[in-house]
Order: structure tokens, then sequence, then C-alpha cells
């Protein structure tokens, strides 16, 4: 959770790094990320959110509404204070989690996955770090899945999974490989430090 101000600058840079986006202004400028621009937005939300001043007050108006119509215009329903640092989204187009969710550091969502409560429970998946979850994937009902956890495309996840770098597949999903990287590890993303995670 974003409390402080260097809580705010890790969780940019950790986002930045996660979704290889280098801190190049002129290619900003040019070529603008939308997914990066809804982390950022993001990420502002929740630090003005989790903090209580003056001004927090009035910019978390401002971010409230700046985050809604990002959220229309990219099909993301992405709610605040669920993520660890390191989010990447390297698609956009209708993702919707569940306010209740918990998920960890460096998670991976692809488009239409979906994280939720299951029949009308207020309860939602908790997932750990380094997860990737891969397009059309479906997590729900109070379930735990350990970290370092792939996830594959169009799987529907009801149970928990206590094993790490492992594979869930399917519907309803199983583990189909283990001993496998993490997709951090897989795809030798830099972390914020400049260390390849191997």
């Amino acid at each position: 959770m974003i409390k402080t101000k260097e809580d705010l600058r890790f969780y940019l840079q950790q986002d930045r790094a996660v979704n290889k986006i280098s801190k190049n202004k002129i290619k900003e400028i040019l070529f603008p990320s939308p997914t990066l621009y809804f982390l950022k937005t993001l990420r502002y939300l929740e630090y003005y959110e989790n903090t209580s001043t003056f001004k927090s007050k009035i910019l978390r108006l401002y971010y409230k509404l700046k985050l809604r119509k990002l959220s229309f215009k990219l099909g993301f329903t992405i709610p605040i204070n669920v993520f660890g640092p390191g989010l990447s989204l390297p698609h956009y187009g209708t993702i919707v989690v569940n306010p209740q969710a918990r998920i960890g550091s460096n998670c991976r969502l692809h488009a239409c996955v979906n994280i939720g409560a299951s029949a009308g429970s207020k309860q939602a998946p908790q997932i750990g770090d380094n997860v990737y979850i891969g397009p059309g994937a479906i997590l729900f009902g109070n379930i735990n899945i350990a970290s370092n956890v792939t996830i594959g495309a169009n799987s529907t996840v009801n149970k928990d999974c206590s094993e790490e770098y492992c594979v869930l597949a399917g519907s309803p999903a199983k583990i189909v490989k283990t001993g496998m990287p993490n997709w951090l590890e897989f795809n030798k993303v830099q972390t914020v430090n400049n260390q390849t995670l191997l």
C-alpha cells in the first residue's frame, strides 16, 4: 500500500520496469503509452487516498475522475489498493478486478482477465508475487494462489494453489507443469535495482 512519497516513487519505478518502458521523455511525448498513463494515475490516486491532508482531499477527487475516464477508454476495471508494485498490463481491453482481491508484486495481467467473488460473496482471490495471468483467465471465490505461478489462457481457477513455480491450466484449472520459472525470470525482466531476476 502506498503511504509515503518514497512508496509512490518505488511503485511508479517498478511499474515502469516490469512493463519495459524506458524513461525517455522524447519517446513518451511522441509515442505515449496509454497503460503507463493509467498506472501512473492509479498509483497517484492510491497515494492521495491513503494520506489525509487538505491537499490530498482535493487531488483525490481529481485523480478519481481521471482514473474513471481512463478506465472507460482502456476497458480496465482495476480498483485502488489491490495490486502491489510492478503491475504489468501489456495490452488494454476488458480487465475486471474485485476490490476485495489482493495481489502481490509484479503481477502480469492480460486482456479479458476477470478476478472476482463467487455467488455474491465478498471474498475474492488472494494472489502472491510474480504471478502471470494469461488472456481470458477467470479467478473467482475465496481462494489463495501462491507466488511464482503461471495461469494459462482461458483457465478457470476456483481452488487454492499452494505450489510455487507451476503452471495452472484448464477449466477447471489444475497443475499441468511444475518446476517452471516465473514470468520475470523467463523474460529476463529487470527490476528497479537494474538487476536481472534469475
